[in-house]
């Protein structure tokens, strides 16, 4: 039987998610996330273990919204041109299976400048601040993981009301969570 983790960043994430799930509140970026599930990964048995990243995201591209489930997540934040320059192996880019075909954009920076939408939109389709960290803390464990983001904002400036825009996006992800577990029960 299959046992589940939910790991968000924050409580409001988390609000509607079915009652007795084990759930790991992180706080916001990708050091917070990586260490917070790493550890939680070391003090417990993984070998039935999934994963669930739930979490709101910002759509790069018009048109974005609902549900999605990132086949790729990139550390955006990373130089990564003067890391491989030396010659080393940045992992920017990590593989998520069962996605969907999107991508997603993971750093520290909180995106709210549409410059900064735009360049991030070049290579990917939603950005957020904590999958890439517990993605790679998931990798590192060998536990499967599942990246299941809901668009709450446009990564503008009106990602700036994301705590009034929080509580529609945690509705999806709990009904998500919920339909997905039954699923597979």
């Amino acid at each position: 039987m299959t046992d589940y983790l939910v790991v968000s960043a924050v409580r409001g994430e988390a609000r509607y998610l079915p009652e007795g799930l084990p759930v790991l509140i992180t706080g916001a970026g990708k050091t917070p996330a990586a260490v917070a599930t790493a550890r939680m990964l070391a003090s417990r048995d993984t070998s039935d273990l999934v994963v669930l990243n739930v979490g709101t995201t910002g759509a790069l591209r018009d048109g974005l919204s609902g549900i999605y489930l990132p086949s790729t997540v990139i550390n955006h934040d990373l130089n990564v041109d003067a890391i491989r320059a030396i010659g080393l192996d940045p992992q920017d880019e990590l593989p998520v299976e069962g996605g969907d075909g999107t991508v997603l954009a993971s750093g520290d920076v909180f995106v709210a400048d549409p410059a900064v939408r735009a360049r991030l939109a070049e290579r990917a389709h939603l950005v957020d601040m904590e999958a890439y960290g517990v993605v790679y803390a998931c990798r590192e464990f060998g536990v499967p993981v599942k990246v299941v983001k809901h668009v709450s904002d446009a990564a503008d400036d009106a990602a700036l009301d994301w705590p009034t825009l929080v509580d529609t996006s945690a509705k999806a992800l709990g009904e998500w969570v919920t339909h997905y577990v039954r699923e597979r029960a």
